[in-house]
């Protein structure tokens, strides 16, 4: 046996005693659970969160106990019987410290995601002084979560704004479509509506989309390409800036010789970037579903091809990764804008429309409210209260009309088209003095304008030049003029029958 000088360890044990001993660690809750937030009704009420490795925590709420132990790394996850609406209630949390959450109330939480028309706030909204004053609504609780993008799935997301109370001052810098949708469903329901906003302006839908999705389907291949391009492209831009700088430089007599640290500006733009920052980290917490606003960013000639297949892979992970089964997604069709001669609207749009293959989906058409000249319509009232209608119906159960016409087939009548809709209960109308935004083509792809009339839940179509008809569209232009709606008032959503 190895004998140690006493001296030596004298030595070393007066070392030791100066090292100071790491503190057991606090038991600390994710940022989505703080004072006045909504736990989701009728799930069971999952909690977790980060404590010393082995530390006992103790969860209590409404009257119910669960014990858990942190792992190796100090995580910890338990699961409290569900309940039904209601609150204000007390979520305490023990350990070697506690955390007691106050003012927590029990109801439906709702994710709003998407770009930049999801996060126009309430006060760019029109009337925004007027419908920021009748905002006190207690049982309407906002969470707004911080931009931030991320290499790897994160386990907590960073909070711009906690949970709060709808007041003037809350919901002023919050998402105008959400606080319409959550507005009208606390009015109609009566029970408490939590809306977290997650968000970021300018971001396609790839960067949203988890990489184990992107990667398992090769037809989403494109994306990175599109995600490669892009940083090349930087990288040309990032090196011209160097080399003038260093030009400018050498004239000036500096004898300085910087080098430019190169960092991609759109990182918010990388695949996966947003689902692992900012989506990822909520994936754990209870939700009755998703408003999504998004698409204006895939319709550059290097994404809009395989939006259709990128968009349904993106409903389907998120479903995946709450593990909540089929949970009602609520999305907007792109409104009416003048684009870029390179951009494509109208495929995005169409590709928005296919989604609804998916079960639990619906789209709030909003063809008849955009701005032609401004890709952010300020009316966010008509877009939240028609996600709010599908909502109603979905979710909830509500016999209602939530969508208007939907193209549903087509059958030829000599040299006529015959179009059939759903949603079209009562017949179909025309807002105007004639139909318009109908096109027609024979086998040879050609569209011509069409003549068009409303025949009871049907379109009637024709154009002497197209004598056997073989394909038709609607609205098929980035600012299409179309008026055809149904008795609800809904618009019908643009469509195309050959593509793609």
């Amino acid at each position: 046996m190895l004998k140690i000088d006493s001296r030596w360890r004298n030595f070393v044990l007066s070392l030791l005693a100066l090292v100071p001993l790491p503190a057991r660690a606090a038991v600390r809750l994710p940022a989505i659970f703080a004072d006045h937030m909504v736990i989701q009704r009728d799930r069971p009420v999952h909690v977790w969160g980060f404590a010393a490795p082995q530390e006992s925590v103790t969860v209590a709420f409404r009257g119910t106990e669960r014990t858990a132990a942190a792992d190796a790394l100090g995580r910890w996850s338990t699961e409290l019987p569900p309940g039904n609406a209601g609150g204000p209630f007390t979520l305490s949390v023990q350990g070697t410290n506690a955390v007691t959450l106050r003012d927590v109330l029990v109801g439906d939480v709702w994710v709003a995601s998407g770009q930049s028309n999801m996060g126009f706030s309430m006060d760019e909204e029109p009337n925004a002084q007027q419908e920021l004053a009748g905002a006190n609504l207690p049982e309407l609780r906002l969470m707004n979560v911080n931009q931030r993008y991320a290499d790897y799935p994160q386990d907590d997301v960073s909070v711009l704004t906690p949970w709060s109370l709808s007041g003037p001052d809350s919901a002023k810098g919050f998402s105008a479509v959400a606080f319409f949708f959550g507005r009208e469903l606390l009015r109609r329901e009566h029970v408490p509506i939590g809306i977290i906003e997650s968000a970021w302006g300018g971001t396609p839908g790839e960067a949203w989309t988890s990489m184990a999705s992107l990667s398992q389907d090769a037809s989403l291949m494109p994306v990175f390409s599109a995600w490669a391009a892009m940083q090349d492209a930087e990288a040309e831009t990032a090196l011209a800036e160097e080399k003038e700088r260093q030009e400018l430089q050498a004239k000036a007599g500096t004898g300085e010789n910087l080098r430019l640290p190169w960092h991609p500006v759109f990182n918010s733009w990388a695949p996966a970037a947003l689902f692992n920052g900012m989506i990822a980290p909520l994936t754990r917490f209870p939700i009755r579903g998703v408003i999504w606003y998004q698409g204006e960013s895939n319709t550059d000639a290097r994404r809009y091809a395989v939006y259709a297949r990128l968009f349904q892979a993106l409903i389907r992970d998120w479903r995946a990764a709450w593990s909540e089964g089929a949970f009602p997604f609520l999305y907007v069709q792109l409104a009416n804008f003048r684009a870029g001669p390179l951009d494509h609207w109208p495929e995005v749009r169409e590709a928005q429309r296919q989604a609804l293959e998916l079960v639990n989906t619906a789209m709030a058409v909003t063809i008849d409210i955009g701005d032609p000249d401004n890709i952010h319509p300020t009316d966010k009232q008509d877009v939240g209260h028609r996600l709010a209608l599908a909502a109603r119906a979905i979710a909830y159960g509500e016999p209602i009309e939530f969508s208007g016409p939907l193209f549903r087939s087509m059958s030829r009548e000599g040299s006529q088209a015959r179009l059939y809709f759903d949603h079209a209960q009562g017949g179909l109308v025309v807002k105007g003095n004639n139909l318009t935004g109908f096109e027609i083509a024979g086998e040879d792809g050609h569209f011509v304008p069409a003549s068009a009339s409303v025949d009871g839940a049907t379109v009637v179509l024709s154009n002497p030049a197209v004598l056997a008809p073989a394909q038709v569209r609607y609205g098929w232009a980035d600012n299409p003029s179309c008026n055809l709606f149904n008795q609800a008032g809904l618009p019908a959503s643009p469509f195309s029958t050959s593509w793609p």
